[in-house]
């Protein structure tokens, strides 16, 4: 490969019948996609036959009836990952697990497993959680508040990564002969005990291919940003905005450095969503027909939700989004980011709605595969970001166009692989394997 032009990094987020709001109302979409274990083998062999980085799949723990379709019903990550371990070879496979209902040690282990069953291949996205219902569903009556949810992940992730150092990568000696299963000076307990965890360790499962799985952070606010610099390979942001996303990856970068870590060490990757056609007339009439299939109701929730359950009909849809201070205990950055963008691009609370409906505020993109090319590489090359998730609006055709059309010209212009050159998703992504913390 090509080492005088920077290499783009490309995920795909996985999501049902794809990532619009109205995916699952167009003709040529799979209603049960979300449910179906032969549709999503054949996405993560479309991914890996595109050489991308890795699959991506979110989370949640609390559905509402206005809930995404997507989000209403669908597999348990760690399930499906583990079944695509097997239909794929060489593929990154991230997983999002909550810490504020999760503990330590089921994740340290679930992930450690998944890593062992793939060869290497398993991240971890790492979240808090943002819907506050959530806490209904594990016998609490309120969800966490934003700062202290950050404060229980930090200590959350630190515990999972001492878990994952509990056995020496060469502490099983496995001597029939002889009697000797492992090396007991090769077996450590972590014996933590912090403000929210207290876990003895060791840890039942080996150390695993990659040493420790490739943590992934998605959150974009100060809490998020500080947790994300601190102990994340990658980040998946949302940003649709180029000098916007310019001030992130610059304030990230910073932040790492500041924790002792390289600026390279971590990763940066915001969402985007492509309508690509052979002509800009046509990926317009993409958007134009999956945008004509929102509810409006559906697509005001949508926008209500980030915004703290406001009641948006309150005020008048065809005017602009009233200057609003109020204080949201979910996604905060989403929410400045989408007043940032209501104000740019001078929408109505309808189009806003509809915006958000079709990508939940990530970046959408409309035009030609050779523009998309343009654009991902204009991105990297200006210090916006290091590379992209992907987020089909509609599947499985945009992951299908994304890999036949786009990466073709990014492989011909020299800044994404020909070929996997590694096994693991470090070595995809440039990743040293970490030592272990008792490595001497």
């Amino acid at each position: 490969m090509s080492t005088d032009k920077k290499q783009l990094k490309i995920g795909v987020f996985l999501a049902g019948t794809g990532h619009h709001v109205a995916s699952w109302r167009h003709p040529d979409a799979q209603a049960d996609g979300s449910i179906n274990l032969d549709y999503f083998k054949r996405l993560a062999q479309t991914a890996e036959r595109g050489k991308l980085d890795m699959l991506f799949l979110a989370d949640s723990l609390s559905i509402s009836p206005d809930s995404h379709p997507n989000v209403l019903a669908r597999f348990e990550p760690f399930t499906l990952l583990g079944a695509l371990s097997q239909a794929t070879s060489k593929i990154g496979l991230a997983a999002t697990a909550s810490t504020t209902y999760s503990e330590p040690f089921h994740v340290a282990r679930q992930f450690a497993s998944l890593d062992h069953l793939s060869g290497g291949r398993a991240a971890w996205n790492i979240v808090t959680s943002s819907i506050e219902s959530t806490a209904l569903n594990f016998s609490g009556e309120q969800h966490l508040e934003h700062s202290l949810r950050y404060q229980r992940a930090e200590e959350f992730v630190e515990v999972v990564r001492g878990l994952w150092d509990s056995w020496d990568d060469d502490a099983l000696i496995r001597d029939k002969a002889d009697g000797i299963y492992f090396a007991p000076d090769k077996l450590h307990e972590l014996n933590h005990k912090g403000d929210y965890f207290s876990v003895r360790g060791p840890l039942n499962v080996p150390r695993s291919p990659q040493g420790h799985p490739v943590l992934i952070q998605a959150g974009s606010s100060d809490s998020g940003q500080n947790l994300a610099a601190r102990t994340a390979d990658l980040i998946f942001t949302t940003q649709n905005h180029l000098k916007d996303s310019q001030a992130f990856y610059q304030s990230v970068k910073q932040k790492a450095v500041s924790f002792g870590r390289k600026p390279g060490d971590v990763s940066i990757m915001p969402g985007i969503v492509p309508f690509i056609g052979d002509t800009v007339q046509e990926a317009q009439a993409k958007f134009k027909e999956l945008q004509e299939l929102i509810i409006p109701s559906v697509g005001l929730k949508i926008l209500s939700s980030y915004m703290g359950g406001l009641d948006l009909t309150q005020f008048p849809l065809d005017g602009p989004l009233p200057d609003l201070d109020i204080e949201v205990n979910a996604v905060k950055s989403r929410f400045q980011l989408i007043k940032d963008l209501a104000k740019r691009e001078n929408f109505t609370i309808l189009e806003l709605s509809r915006y958000i409906a079709g990508s939940r505020g990530h970046n959408i993109f409309v035009g030609t595969a050779e523009q998309l090319a343009d654009h991902f590489i204009r991105w990297v090359e200006e210090g916006a970001c290091d590379g992209f998730n992907l987020m089909p609006p509609l599947l499985p055709e945009g992951l299908d166009l994304f890999v036949d059309r786009v990466v073709p010209i990014l492989q011909e212009r020299g800044v994404f692989r020909k070929e996997y050159e590694g096994s693991t998703l470090r070595e995809h992504l440039g990743l040293q394997r970490p030592a272990s913390r008792y490595a001497k």
